[in-house]
């Protein structure tokens, strides 16, 4: 690593190793990474709190260990920042709410305390929006973050400040957090890494919403790493992962490895399109020539439909998730909602999703029921398929669009549906509690608006099963290529 760019858009694997090696020291490291902030944040409003005091006396104390033949752990001495919903101590947490403008906790979330254990520094905060609850990213604390790759477009929600600051070489590395979507959705427009772990293997205790001190562990989300390669995905996976501290007595964690040498070693299912949630023509093409790719490397590609249709998957995602939202409600908001759900009878999504957000623990129950069916079928496929490929999300990074989000619509291929069904994707998988990577497929043709903006893919695979999928991702990504630096960065 001869140059500032090339240092800056390392990963963090390569990092740690240049660290430990003293070819660079965390110090350095820290203050190119502040100097980019400084320099290029502007148009994109990535990192939105810094605490750079402690992050420098941090640094230098792990030169010191490094010199003295020491090492904190796997991520010694490396800088990251941190999703602004995850408890830091001593750092401003705002989860976008002005109400929390000025939180500071005094404990760091679980997953925090793990990446800090493993010798991470963690010297900023990246933008999300009003408690993580959109799939672009503004709020009235910090205002809109804009795409690396165009700021006049979204980086997506919720994680999108995280999968910005990675894109844009302002980290190595990220902890972002995925119910609907937000690490594979912001990883998909920018053109990232990302991967929602199989569910409860990375504590969510500290993560807001819910309140904060919650110590819920909530259905769906997961935390988990953002990054711009594969390997940089394994290793958060390893620092984050395993049970809560209460549980280490008598559980541990044994994620079964994987050996995947090349693509050939592959079965893969892949899924282009939904004809109830249609995707964008330059998003498939760019899909297509990837699972072209690699059918020509020698794995084995078959084009198959999702083993749960797509409505059911993201129904069920509405009636899990959904009354979880509820639960926090302000009481006269939740009233009002109670007194019309009755009359809101349809199958639209605008209907189920007011009922889902009143639900009663029966109506869960059911859904949860549902869910599990669900859950069989995906394994039945997985005998069959390694992995099965298919959209993170519809577009590509789209213009900013801050109205509430009741009110926009998107039209895709000639048909308008309502904003909020853009997260089908994500969150009908997501509900089935499996192992997602979000992975880099390409870049849009052309040379006119809307040319060269990334494209992913969703890697799908079995439950608990992560390093076969992050094992499949990384031969995947041999073949088809990986991150690529924004223009101007």
């Amino acid at each position: 690593m001869t140059s500032g760019d090339d240092l800056a858009f390392a990963d963090a694997t390569e990092c740690v190793r240049a660290i430990g090696a003293r070819e660079v020291s965390s110090r350095e490291l820290l203050e190119l990474l502040v100097e980019r902030i400084d320099r290029l944040d502007g148009p994109v409003n990535a990192v939105v709190t810094l605490d750079l005091e402690r992050a420098r006396a941090r640094a230098d104390e792990a030169d010191r260990t490094t010199a003295a033949g020491g090492s904190w752990g796997p991520l010694h001495g490396l800088p990251m920042t941190i999703k602004d919903v995850w408890e830091t101590a001593g750092i401003r947490t705002t989860s976008g709410a002005p109400a929390l403008a000025e939180h500071v906790p005094d404990t760091n979330a679980i997953a925090v305390a793990r990446l800090l254990d493993a010798g991470a520094i963690v010297f900023g905060k990246t933008n999300t929006p009003l408690y993580a609850g959109d799939v672009q990213t503004f709020n009235e604390v910090f205002g809109t973050t804009g795409n690396p790759c165009d700021p006049t477009r979204s980086a997506g929600g919720s994680s999108g400040g995280a999968a910005a600051a990675v894109a844009a070489g302002f980290t190595p590395l990220e902890l972002g957090s995925d119910i609907g979507g937000s690490i594979r959705l912001p990883s998909h427009l920018c053109g990232t890494f990302g991967l929602k772990p199989s569910w409860a293997i990375v504590p969510s205790r500290g993560h807001i919403p819910g309140p904060p001190g919650s110590l819920l562990e909530v259905d769906v989300n997961s935390g988990g790493p953002m990054a711009r390669s594969v390997r940089d995905l394994s290793l958060g996976l390893d620092v984050l992962a395993g049970p809560l501290p209460e549980d280490e007595v008598a559980w541990h964690l044994d994620l079964p490895a994987a050996d995947v040498a090349d693509v050939s070693d592959l079965r893969v299912g892949v899924v282009l399109d939904d004809a109830a949630h249609p995707v964008a023509a330059e998003v498939r093409d760019v899909l297509r020539s990837a699972f072209d790719q690699l059918s020509d490397a020698g794995a084995l590609v078959e084009e198959i439909d999702l083993p749960v249709p797509l409505p059911d998957m993201y129904a069920s995602w509405q009636r899990l998730v959904l009354p979880i939202i509820g639960a926090d409600l302000p009481d006269d908001v939740r009233a009002e909602l109670e007194a019309v759900a009755p009359a809101m009878t349809g199958d639209d999504t605008a209907s189920r999703a007011l009922r889902s957000m009143v639900a009663d623990v029966r109506d869960r129950a059911r859904a949860d029921q549902a869910r599990q069916l669900q859950r069989r079928r995906w394994a039945a496929a997985f005998e069959t398929y390694d992995v099965v490929l298919c959209p993170v999300f519809q577009l590509v990074a789209h213009p900013h669009d801050l109205r509430p989000i009741a009110e926009r619509t998107i039209e895709i291929g000639g048909v308008t549906s309502m904003y909020a069904d853009l997260i089908a994707w994500c969150g009908g998988i997501g509900a089935m509690l499996l192992p997602v990577a979000a992975i880099p497929a390409g870049r849009t043709a052309g040379d006119g608006p809307g040319s060269g903006l990334p494209v992913g893919m969703q890697v799908v695979g079995p439950f608990l099963r992560d390093r076969a999928v992050l094992a499949a991702a990384e031969a995947i990504t041999n073949v088809i290529g990986g991150f690529e630096v924004p223009p101007g960065f």
